[in-house]
């Protein structure tokens, strides 16, 4: 029997395009932010040269999402590859695209083609920037800071999220029962 020894060596991997340095978050990145809050992190962002509001920053999601009807006002419903992806949701909710888009994203100068599941039907936001998105702007987002950092040639950028409309998104609001009246006797 003949033994074969294999070994694997790895290239360290270098990133010239990012300059050294590091992201952090203080005190002072709160400075306008409504405290206490458990606001989720919500943004305007240029897709496909036009600006689209209420877009959820997601990093828990694996997905890119964006609405039909977002797809459609930018005039590119031709541009949807068809395809039927089955996304889970909370409670393992499963909802299918219409299919797939890829766009380009400007964020702060720095435009990314990224690839988003179309989706047809209600959603509190327009689209829904997942991890695929987050990774790939190399972006650290912060709910608590409610903002995104991220590093560029020139240094760190910062966009700041929309409180006041994440706020209006995902509202919570009581339901009060309408009072009841007693009639005299």
């Amino acid at each position: 029997m003949k033994k074969t020894k294999v070994s694997i060596t790895r290239e360290k991997r270098t990133r010239d395009y990012v300059p050294e340095g590091f992201i952090s978050f203080s005190d002072e990145d709160m400075e306008g932010i409504i405290q206490l809050h458990n606001d989720a992190l919500v943004n305007s962002i240029l897709i496909n040269k036009s600006q689209v509001k209420r877009i959820l920053i997601d990093p828990g999601s694996s997905a890119n999402i964006i609405c039909w009807k977002v797809v459609e006002q930018l005039g590119l419903l031709d541009q949807i590859v068809p395809a039927a992806w089955v996304l889970n949701g909370f409670k393992m909710a499963c909802e299918t695209t219409k299919g797939d888009i890829t766009l380009p994203v400007n964020t702060a100068g720095i435009v990314q083609h990224t690839k988003f599941y179309v989706m047809n039907g209600e959603m509190r936001y327009n689209a829904l920037f997942g991890r695929p998105w987050v990774h790939n702007m190399r972006e650290v987002p912060s709910t608590l800071h409610q903002i995104l950092k991220f590093l560029t040639s020139e240094g760190i950028k910062i966009i700041h999220g929309e409180q006041p409309i994440a706020k209006e998104i995902f509202a919570v609001e009581e339901a009060t029962p309408a009072p009841t009246r007693t009639y005299g006797r």
